[in-house]
């Protein structure tokens, strides 16, 4: 019995170390949904005022799903390491001057303190700590001196989650039209925006345990974004079906 109730801890451990590592990149996966559905409904949409057909839709909005979505899990890949890569080239500077000018670091390390509101016995027993340690001085020096602070994500996996986002939600509104090529639908656009709603929605409301705001705001944001983006995107297939020869 003991042993049992020990196993089943185990796997809720695991189940909430695993869920714990998804939610590290909620960030990722949210941004890359909405840009995928919104950018793919807005080829749809302006595909559909052009009257181009279920056949072109389905392949414009596959090569914008694919070509879009790899361009942009690339750029957040680059993007993050990029930023990691700074980092540890800072980093390596304040080393090299904790070691090489110590003086010099440690009456910066005074000066941030003492602007803190650190003074007298305090001040200098605050910086007598912070200086005892090398890894604890330049991880203060970073933070403090340069505001700059670590990024513990996985750069590749900071892009494989905006690509797998991006294309599991940026399909929905493609959903209706590879339906319509199998069994015959009608008002497959219609549909389609339906679909796509109810995906604004869902990725409104996950949002919002990203930027900490209301329900209600991150759904609206999210519908407004992506209706004026369809509309503008309609629009424009229409006035240039119309108008192009």
């Amino acid at each position: 019995m003991l042993m049992e109730r020990k196993h089943s801890e185990e796997r809720l451990h695991k189940v909430k170390a695993g869920f714990g590592k998804f939610t590290n990149y909620l960030r990722e996966f949210v941004y890359g949904g909405m840009d995928g559905s919104v950018t793919t409904f807005a080829v749809v949409a302006g595909a559909e005022g052009a009257n181009l057909g279920s056949t072109v839709i389905i392949i414009l909005g596959f090569a914008n799903l694919l070509a879009d979505g790899f361009a942009m899990s690339v750029g957040s890949y680059l993007s993050s390491k990029s930023d990691n890569e700074n980092y540890e080239r800072h980093k390596k500077t304040e080393y090299w001057e904790v070691e090489n000018i110590p003086e010099a670091e440690r009456e910066e390390i005074r000066e941030i303190y003492r602007q803190k509101g650190f003074e007298g016995e305090l001040l200098e027993d605050v910086v007598r700590v912070i200086t005892a340690d090398k890894d604890r001085w330049v991880n203060v020096m970073m933070k403090e001196e340069l505001e700059m602070i670590p990024e513990n994500k996985s750069p590749f996996a900071m892009g494989a989650a905006t690509f797998i986002s991006f294309v599991l939600v940026g399909l929905i509104p493609l959903m209706s039209y590879v339906a319509d090529s199998f069994i015959s639908l009608n008002n497959t656009f219609a549909i389609s925006a339906i679909l796509t709603t109810l995906a604004f929605v869902i990725i409104g409301m996950v949002k919002t345990k990203v930027t900490q705001t209301s329900i209600w705001k991150g759904v609206m944001e999210t519908l407004i974004l992506g209706c004026s983006a369809a509309v503008v995107s309609y629009l424009v297939g229409f006035l240039l079906e119309s108008f192009v020869p």
